[in-house]
Formats: structure tokens, C-alpha cells, sequence
């Protein structure tokens, strides 16, 4: 039985993409998003192959390509040395002329911030006649039954409206600064993403937008308020970044301090109920792999829902599935290697000690040239961590030719 309805809460990336997928195949969508618009906060987004599969499905990868760039690579470095050496790296490969489009560069890694990912996902789904989105809709109770489920919204004028629908979907430790900056790196060689290793100076600083927009996130000592931490901010970046800058150095465009979570529901489906991405699972920002895992519970789901909706699969059994190999991939995948991107940048004494100690780093130095005159690498569109198994799943290899559930 083709599904009638899907609505979705959430106007982030993953809702916004999963909508565009649906409304794709012909299945009717509304999007609730409690707020008037959309984010605009530039935060950062390195969406790699698994993001950018997902991205060409919906038709958006040229857009994604076009208004974001291709970073160059990413390198681990000491801080405790004026030129903040380069401890191991890894490239990304350059296309020749005329290979842009070989398969092997179809998904490259392409960097874009989120905001304006989300802006090219919500005119695509806007020109969809199948899809809605509804803003200043806030949901503030659901319930289901034998047959359907319903959400009940707080309208823009503070009405309340119910509406039933066949399935929904929600899509919504260590003391972390994020903070966007226009600073000049380009004098000290500065890669388009790199890692610090230390003790207490840890950080990550990575270019988000061609225009020389920087994103630099670093830890920080627990229990401070936002404004002790604010306070902080110009002697930790004297503290880390090249040049030790003073404020009038430097342009700060966002600052936001956040608690790292590591934690994923007991289940991501109940009934007709649905949880994706943040919604589902959360983990620290160090790799990206909280975005791309979510992207890639959209693919699953979207594959889920084609099949139901093209009597390809029994809708039980599908989205119990979808429950089960997310959940899998998230504790056996996304939660260990998100944690040791992470730790391994504080949990030695020294950039030393992490050299000798640390396996994904001993591993790196044995297969990969720290120096970009040194790097050759290998044509192909992405260089992953080692070791990371691919967060996307090909659920459609279970789809079964039981009577679908009505």
C-alpha cells in the first residue's frame, strides 16, 4: 500500500534532505520546523562520499559543489614548536583536466557550512509540489494508533492544528569552544584542515568558506559560564593559533561553547515513529562523522520508505531493520572512532608520546608523507580514516517479496 503521508519535524540538513529524497520518488511530505527560518549560523560542514552519494540521489551535488570547495587535505601537528610542524597528513587528490567527472572523483570530499547547504536543500524542496515546509509549527504532543499517527502543532498564531498521518519522523562530557574567525593563515602554512596535539592547548582549525572563513574549535576547562569563557577566548587563541594574535588581529564572527555528548537512543523506531541524526544519536565534532552519520540514516530511511511505498518490502520488517543497522553502525562505528579522533589529541604527554603510542598515528607515518612536496597520493575521490568501515548501508539488499503490511 503506497504511503499516503510522512511528515517531518526538523528543518535542519537531514530533514530538509530526506524531504527533498521523498518528494523525489512522489511521496507527499510536510516539514515542521519551530523556528521562522533557517539557521544561519556558519558552522562547518566536510561532507565526504557517503554525505555527497546522498547529495547526488537528491540532485543537489553540483549546487553543493559549485557554491563550496575542495579542501586540500588534512594534517595532525605539534604546537609546541614555532612552525607548528606537521606531524602525519593526508592529501587529497587534484583531478586532472578532463577527470573532474571519472568516477573516481564523483564524491570527493567537497566543503560547504551548513547554512548554505541548507539554503540549496530548501529551495530544492520548495520547488517540489509533493513537499511543505512549514515553519513556526511547533510540535508539542504525538500519539499513534493501529493504522496512523498524529502530531499536534502549536500554529504561528497560537492555534493548535492536529493532523494524522501515516508515519513520522523526528529529525532534530568534555567542555568544547566552537568559534568562526577570519585570520590570515596563508604566511604559515596552514592546510585547509589540521589537528593540534597537546595536553591543554588541543584544537582543530579548518577553512569553511573560500572567502577565508576559519573554523577553530578547542577544549576547555569545565564548569566555566559562557562568560568566563568568552573571557578566556583571546589568551587561548594567542595560545593556538600562528602569530600569537592579539583581538584587533582578527575577525570573530561566532562563538559558541558547548558540552561534548557521546549517546544514541535505545531505539530509533517505535510504531510509526522514527528518529534520524541528532534526533537519534550524538557525538563530539571531531572527524564530522555526528553530520555524515545522520546523512547516512537519511539514505537508509529514504530506502526504507521507497520500498514500503513501491510494495518492495513488508514496512515492519523494513523499518525494524533500519533500527537495527543504525544503531549497529553508530556503536560499532561512529561512537569508538569519534572518541579516539578526539582523545588522541590530549591523551599524551607530548606530541612525542603520541607519535610512539598512538596506532592511528604510527599507522598514518607508515603509509601516508607528512609534507605536501612529499605526498602522492593514489587517484580517487576520498581518503577516509583508516580503519573506518563506510557509515552508509545499502538497506534495499533486504527488501523481500512478503505481502507488504497494510
Amino acid at each position: 500500500m503506497p504511503i499516503t503521508k510522512i511528515i517531518i519535524v526538523g528543518a535542519g540538513p537531514s530533514g530538509l534532505l530526506l524531504a527533498l529524497l521523498l518528494a523525489r520518488a512522489g511521496i507527499t511530505v510536510e516539514l515542521l520546523e519551530q523556528t521562522s527560518a533557517l539557521d544561519t549560523n556558519p558552522r562547518a560542514s566536510h561532507y565526504t562520499a557517503e554525505s555527497c552519494y546522498e547529495f547526488d540521489r537528491a540532485g543537489i551535488l553540483g549546487a553543493v559543489e559549485a557554491e563550496g570547495f575542495f579542501p586540500n587535505g588534512v594534517s595532525w601537528r605539534r604546537l609546541d614548536d614555532a612552525a607548528k610542524t606537521r606531524l602525519v597528513a593526508l592529501r587529497m587528490p587534484e583531478p586532472a583536466p578532463g577527470q573532474e567527472k571519472d568516477e573516481a572523483f564523483r564524491y570527493r570530499m567537497v566543503c560547504l557550512p551548513l547554512h548554505r547547504l541548507g539554503k540549496i536543500l530548501e529551495e530544492a524542496v520548495g520547488a517540489r509540489p509533493e513537499a511543505e515546509i512549514m515553519y513556526g509549527y511547533k510540535v508539542v504532543e504525538i500519539g499513534q494508533k493501529e493504522g496512523s499517527a498524529w502530531v499536534k502543532v502549536e500554529t504561528p498564531g497560537g492555534r493548535w492544528r492536529r493532523g494524522r498521518r501515516i508515519m513520522w519522523l523526528g529529525v532534530t562530557g568534555r567542555t568544547i569552544v566552537a568559534t568562526n574567525v577570519y585570520y590570515d593563515f596563508e604566511p604559515y602554512d596552514y592546510d585547509d584542515s589540521q589537528f593540534f596535539v597537546h595536553p591543554e592547548h588541543w584544537h582543530m582549525v579548518a577553512k569553511i568558506e573560500a572567502d577565508g572563513l576559519y573554523r577553530v574549535t578547542y577544549g576547555e576547562t569545565a564548569g566555566l559560564t559562557h562568560d568566563e569563557l568568552k573571557a578566556r577566548q583571546p589568551a587561548k587563541f594567542a595560545a593556538l593559533l600562528p602569530g600569537n594574535p592579539t583581538p584587533d588581529q582578527y575577525k570573530l564572527v561566532n562563538f559558541s561553547p558547548y558540552k561534548v555528548h557521546q549517546r544514541c537512543v535505545d531505539k530509533m523506531r517505535v510504531g510509526r515513529f522514527l528518529l534520524a541524526a541528532d534526533a537519534a544519536h550524538l557525538c563530539n565534532p571531531f572527524g564530522g562523522l555526528g553530520l555524515t552519520g545522520g546523512i547516512a540514516d537519511v539514505g537508509t530511511l529514504y530506502d526504507s520508505f521507497v520500498g514500503i511505498h513501491t510494495g518492495k518490502t513488508d514496512a515492519d520488517f523494513i523499518l525494524d531493520k533500519y533500527d537495527e543497522v543504525r544503531r549497529r553502525i553508530w556503536h560499532d562505528a561512529i561512537n569508538p572512532q569519534s572518541k579516539e579522533n578526539m582523545m588522541r589529541l590530549f591523551s599524551y604527554a607530548d606530541a612525542d608520546e603520541a607519535m610512539e603510542k598512538d596506532p592511528f598515528y604510527k599507522m598514518l607515518a607508515h603509509t601516508v608523507a607528512p609534507k605536501k612536496e612529499e605526498a602522492e597520493p593514489e587517484k580517487g575521490g576520498l581518503q577516509p580514516n583508516p580503519g573506518l568501515m563506510s557509515l552508509r548501508y545499502d538497506i534495499t539488499q533486504h527488501y523481500s517479496s512478503d505481502k507488504p503490511s497494510q
